[in-house]
């Protein structure tokens, strides 16, 4: 199996974090963004969702509400 990756960012915060899922770690992708990710946060930023190959993703306030099975984002 290969390594999976998601890019994300979070409504307030202008940067864009990247989840290894593999490793199980998440790190904020460094400045300045190119290409195609860089147009994509442009669009973000302006109020635009960007969603490709992730069919599930929820804000939530803590960890401890996400292992209580809240959704509270």
């Amino acid at each position: 199996m290969t390594t999976q990756v998601v890019v994300f960012g979070v409504e307030g915060d202008d940067g864009l974090w990247l989840a290894d899922l593999g490793t199980g770690t998440v790190t904020r992708i460094a400045e300045p963004l190119t290409g195609a990710l860089a147009s994509a946060n442009e669009h973000r930023n302006a109020g635009a969702t960007v969603v490709k190959g992730v069919n599930f993703a929820v804000r939530a306030n803590s960890a401890g509400s996400v292992s209580g099975g809240f959704m509270d984002g």
